[in-house]
């Protein structure tokens, strides 16, 4: 998330969206062989510039054997051998970047063709806010299908209140080509949170974000990460999490989380994802959940046949609440590769 303005007493405060546009988006070649193919070949200084298009920089970063992973100054970017995750919150434009990323692609990492793609978001706060192609879900769509002729637009959710969009490669006829080694992801969306746990998340409360991050129990979330953290002046905070490599790790080094966070209580924002592998992601979410203690939250939980979190999806779709958070609102989407659940919970009244 972005730096915020100073607020003097009595002033509104400024407005900054949260909510936060995700693009993944997986290469391969025609003709199968991807061994010498690499996007971590792009050079740094071609993200930079390929940043500056949708209106973001790089922070820090750290890596391993198989990730590289990237705090921005609204969110984070990942980037492993064929799969390329940016994720941006506040005006950014990550669908500007498409065109230059395609060519980067070509000719520092070797692939030739989009195995997959996915981009969503939740339904915005303030969407008269956002700049072109991103004030509405029509025109990301009409960019997207600029790019891709097998993609399909979704909307999970109430329309008129929370929702959830998903662009992805859907093709009408013959093999889906998507994917086939074992992928997952667990994105829980949440807002209207409490604002003593929100107020760790400024620079009047915390010093710096290690403190932050071990005051609100982050550290705790998931075991065996990597921590790149940034806490921003005078509040907001952000953090990359990937997998520890050396001696034994209990995660595949391709694994991440990260998270957003925006305390402003009359905007307050908070985003977890992870596409750490398990059978069931309900401890999980219940911790998640207990840390921040959102008002509501939207999760959305996809995995792939070959995933150990292949039933994942059918389970949530099952849950009816977590502890005392009720859901009100699910969604169970198979596609040719993947299933999904959309769900909608929110506290229980006192």
């Amino acid at each position: 998330m972005a730096e915020h303005e100073v607020i003097l007493a009595g002033e509104e405060p400024q407005f900054f969206e949260g909510v936060e546009k995700l693009l993944e988006v997986w290469f391969t070649r025609e003709d199968g062989r991807i061994d010498n193919c690499n996007l971590r070949k792009i050079p740094r200084h071609q993200l930079v510039s390929l940043l500056k298009i949708v209106r973001c920089e790089i922070i820090s970063s750290v890596q391993n054997d198989q990730l590289d992973s990237y705090v921005l100054s609204e969110s984070s970017m990942f980037v492993s051998q064929r799969r390329f995750i940016l994720k941006t919150c506040g005006t950014t434009t990550p669908l500007q970047c498409l065109e230059p990323l395609l060519l980067l692609v070509t000719k520092y990492a070797g692939f030739d063709a989009v195995e997959d793609v996915y981009y969503s978001r939740k339904n915005y706060k303030r969407p008269e806010l956002q700049q072109s192609p991103h004030c509405n879900f029509e025109q990301e769509v009409a960019v997207l299908d600029s790019f891709f002729k097998d993609g399909a637009a979704y909307c999970l959710g109430s329309v008129n209140r929370d929702c959830w969009y998903l662009y992805t490669l859907h093709p009408l006829r013959g093999p889906r080509r998507g994917t086939t080694e074992p992928d997952q992801t667990l994105e829980i969306m949440m807002t209207d949170l409490d604002p003593e746990i929100m107020s760790i998340f400024t620079r009047e409360e915390c010093s710096s974000a290690a403190e932050a991050t071990l005051r609100s129990g982050i550290d705790k979330l998931l075991p065996d990460m990597i921590i790149d953290d940034y806490l921003f002046e005078p509040c907001g905070y952000s953090m990359n999490g990937i997998s520890k490599t050396e001696e034994g790790p209990k995660l595949a080094s391709g694994c991440y989380m990260t998270i957003h966070i925006t305390p402003e209580p009359e905007f307050s924002y908070v985003s977890f994802e992870s596409n750490v592998p398990l059978e069931s992601y309900k401890e999980v979410i219940m911790r998640v959940v207990k840390t921040f203690r959102p008002g509501k939250f939207v999760l959305a939980v996809f995995a792939n046949k070959t995933s150990v979190a292949a039933k994942a999806p059918r389970e949530l779709e099952k849950e009816a609440s977590f502890g005392d958070w009720l859901r009100h609102d699910v969604h169970y989407c198979r596609f040719k590769s993947y299933d999904l659940t959309y769900a909608l919970y929110s506290k229980f009244p006192s």
